[in-house]
């Protein structure tokens, strides 16, 4: 019965530490969250933090010809605004949606090349298309007089940005 006795004491005590090794996994796991939280957010796809709610500031230094996304969320509605130089060296700003596929989960656009290619119905438009043409399936500008330029930042009010949401249906990039 002795040996008994030790083969159980040593599978508890063998027990007790898995319990303690797993519940360390757990803090240590929780602290990892805890730091992306306090750094500011989890991060998006393109390594860019969701703004929730309040002026969107784009730094100019950061954009090229390459399509930058910003994602936005403002009172649970997902959006997107996207920025990029154009050929002519001026930053074009636009919602990253538009009107004819708005209703579509897949009404945004990524960029291929100098183009952007709506994901629902296919259309292709250049870089420098990018906020010189309004209506029909583009990316809904946003304007010169829509955005504040203090020469090192493009600023979109969250005012303009809430006056837009619904551009967005609550279903936009989920598919």
């Amino acid at each position: 019965m002795g040996k008994m006795n030790q083969n159980t004491n040593k599978k508890s005590q063998v027990s007790k530490r898995k319990n303690t090794l797993a519940i360390s996994l757990g803090v240590i796991v929780l602290l990892i969250v805890a730091v992306f939280i306090v750094r500011g957010g989890i991060e998006s796809g393109n390594n860019n933090k969701i703004a929730m709610g309040g002026d969107l500031s784009i730094p100019k230094s950061e954009i090229n010809e390459n399509a930058k996304f910003y994602p936005y969320n403002i009172k649970g509605t997902n959006m997107e605004i996207l920025a990029v130089k154009a050929s002519d060296g001026t930053i074009r700003t636009a919602f990253n949606t538009c009107q004819v596929c708005m209703g579509s989960p897949r009404a945004y656009f990524v960029q291929n090349g100098n183009s952007l290619i709506c994901q629902n119905c296919g259309n292709s438009f250049t870089m420098d298309m990018v906020e010189q043409e309004r209506g029909g399936c583009n990316p809904i500008p946003i304007t010169e007089d829509d955005k504040m330029d203090d020469g090192a930042n493009i600023t979109i009010s969250e005012d303009f940005i809430i006056e837009n949401k619904n551009l967005f249906t609550a279903n936009w990039k989920t598919k």
